[in-house]
């Protein structure tokens, strides 16, 4: 019975474990392999309440780590990881982390944190130097058309667009 029970007691916890890190390939831009927290890092580890407040990509410390919806995020400070947690949605960047360029014709590109632009308290990042100025180009309409988009592309994979 004790090894029935712990038999079974494994195979949940590795269905649950292997259930956020896919999710979060989805509706999250991460990289690559797993944190030390068990998920796979947003926002390149760049500090999102950092980001936010300064308009700078300042990196963050695994020292300062919170996984919210499946996803790492690291902070430079725990100051800035308690604000996080706090209210994880006023820092997430939108589209998932994903190019708002990207979303705004229907793709899932990286979004380097590079190229971002904070407007109104609301982080956008974009996948290249080029995508960035063809967003400069028409910020209010790429952020529409990018929001509109989200909706139908935010549970699909990336490999499926």
């Amino acid at each position: 019975m004790f090894k029935k029970l712990a038999i079974s007691t494994v195979l949940m916890t590795g269905i649950a474990m292997s259930a956020a890190p896919a999710f979060a390939a989805d509706e999250y831009n991460v990289s690559s392999g797993m944190t030390a927290a068990g998920a796979q890092l947003g926002l390149h580890g760049v500090d999102p309440v950092e980001f936010i407040a300064t308009a700078n990509p300042i990196e963050g410390s695994a020292a300062y780590t919170v996984v919210h919806d499946g996803v790492a995020y690291y902070f430079s400070n725990e100051a800035n990881q308690k604000t996080f947690e706090a209210e994880p949605a006023a820092y997430l960047p939108q589209n998932g982390g994903f190019c708002t360029y990207g979303v705004s014709v229907g793709k899932k590109f990286d979004g380097d944190p590079e190229y971002h632009a904070v407007i109104d308290d609301t982080l956008y990042v974009f996948l290249n130097r080029e995508i960035f100025d063809a967003f400069n180009q028409d910020r209010a309409g790429t952020i529409s058309k990018a929001a509109t988009n989200w909706k139908d592309i935010r549970s699909t994979p990336v490999e499926d667009l």
